[in-house]
C-alpha cells in the first residue's frame, strides 16, 4: 500500500513516439496502413485455411493459429497507438494499462511458442518424411496447440499478479506507445526484485528455450539436405530456412535484447523503436513470408475465387430462370 506521502495513480500517460509534430500526419498514416495490411493479410490466411480442405494439415493448423495471434497481438496496442497520434492527452486508466500489458505478453508469449511448433513441424517433415503422418498426428498437433494457449495464459497472469503488487507514487509518465512491463516496472516506487527475477527466469523459458529450439530444428533441417550435394538442394536450404530464420531472429532478437539484456544507458527511444519492430513489423511481415508466398496458399486462393465465381454464376442463371418462367 502506498505511503501517505505517495499519490495513488489511477491513469498513466503514453509519450508515444519522438515524432516532429510536422511528421505526425504522415507517419499516422504510415502506421494505420501497416495495421490495416497486418489484419489483412492474416485474416485471408484464415479464412483460406478455414475454407480449403488440402490446407487441413498441421503446418497449416500451426499457420491458422499464428495468423490469429499475429492479428490479436498487434490490435492490442495498435488502435490505441493510433487513437493517441490523433488526442491531445494520450492517457490510459489503471486497469486498462494492466489489461494491455496481460494481453501483450499473452499473445507476445502465444507467437514464440507457434514458432517453436511450426519449426519442428517442418523438421519432422524434412528429416523424416516417411514417419510424418504418424508423428505430426491430430492429437499431439492440438496439443501443442492448447498447450502453448494454456502455458501463456498462466505466465501473462503471473506478471500482472505481481504487478498488482506494486506502488506507482507521482511519475505516471510512460515512455512508450503501449503499457509495456519494462517501461511499468521503472516508474514503481517498490520493490521489483521478485518481478525482475520473474522475467529472467520464466522469460528464459518462453524466451531463450523455445529461440533455440528453433535455431537446431533448422540446423537439422539444413544438414538433412545438405546431404544431397546440388544445387537444387542448396536452393531448397534457402528458400524453406532463410526467410523463416528472417522473421524468428528479427522477433526473437528484438524481444532478447529489450527484456533479457536491456542496454545500460536506458535509451527508450532505442527500446521504443525495437518494440515497434516486434509488434508491429512482425506481424505485418509473417503473412508473407510464411503464407503468401507459398504456392498451397496461392493455389488455395484460386480454389476459393473460383469457387464464389462459380457460385455466383449459377445463382445469377437461376434468378434468370426464375424471371424467364
Amino acid at each position: 500500500m502506498p505511503g501517505k506521502n505517495q499519490t495513488v495513480i489511477s491513469r498513466f500517460i503514453l509519450l508515444g513516439l519522438p515524432i516532429p509534430p510536422e511528421h505526425q500526419h504522415l507517419f499516422y498514416a504510415l502506421f494505420l496502413a501497416m495495421y490495416l495490411t497486418t489484419v489483412l493479410g492474416n485474416l485471408v490466411i484464415i479464412v483460406l485455411i478455414h475454407l480449403d480442405s488440402h490446407l487441413h494439415t498441421p503446418m497449416y493448423l500451426f499457420l491458422s493459429n499464428l495468423s490469429f495471434t499475429d492479428l490479436c497481438f498487434s490490435t492490442v496496442t495498435m488502435p490505441n497507438f493510433l487513437q493517441n497520434m490523433q488526442s491531445q492527452v494520450s492517457s490510459i486508466p489503471y486497469a486498462g494499462c494492466l489489461a494491455q500489458m496481460y494481453f501483450f505478453l499473452f499473445f507476445g508469449d502465444v507467437e514464440s511458442l507457434l514458432l517453436v511448433a511450426m519449426a519442428y513441424d517442418r523438421y519432422v517433415a524434412i528429416c523424416f518424411p516417411l514417419h510424418y503422418t504418424r508423428i505430426m498426428s491430430p492429437n499431439l498437433c492440438v496439443s501443442m496447440v492448447l498447450l502453448s494457449w494454456a502455458l501463456t495464459t498462466l505466465y501473462a497472469m503471473l506478471h500482472t499478479l505481481l504487478l498488482t503488487r506494486l506502488s506507482f507514487c507521482k511519475n505516471n509518465v510512460i515512455p512508450h506507445f503501449f503499457c509495456d512491463l519494462s517501461a511499468l516496472l521503472k516508474l514503481a516506487c517498490s520493490d521489483i526484485h521478485i518481478n525482475e527475477l520473474m522475467i529472467m527466469i520464466i522469460g528464459a523459458l518462453v524466451v531463450i528455450l523455445p529461440f533455440l529450439l528453433i535455431i537446431v530444428s533448422y540446423a537439422h533441417i539444413v544438414s538433412s539436405i545438405l546431404k544431397v550435394p546440388s544445387t537444387r538442394g542448396i536452393h531448397k536450404v534457402f528458400s524453406t530456412c532463410g526467410s523463416h530464420l528472417s522473421v524468428v531472429s528479427l522477433f526473437y532478437g528484438t524481444v532478447i535484447g529489450l527484456y533479457l539484456c536491456p542496454s545500460a544507458n536506458n535509451s527508450t527511444v532505442k527500446d521504443t523503436v525495437m518494440s515497434m519492430m516486434y509488434t508491429v513489423v512482425t506481424p505485418m511481415l509473417n503473412p508473407f513470408i510464411y503464407s503468401l508466398r507459398n504456392r498451397d496458399m496461392k493455389e488455395a486462393l484460386k480454389r476459393v475465387l473460383q469457387k464464389k465465381i462459380k457460385l455466383s454464376s449459377n445463382y445469377g442463371n437461376y434468378i434468370s430462370d426464375v424471371f424467364i418462367k
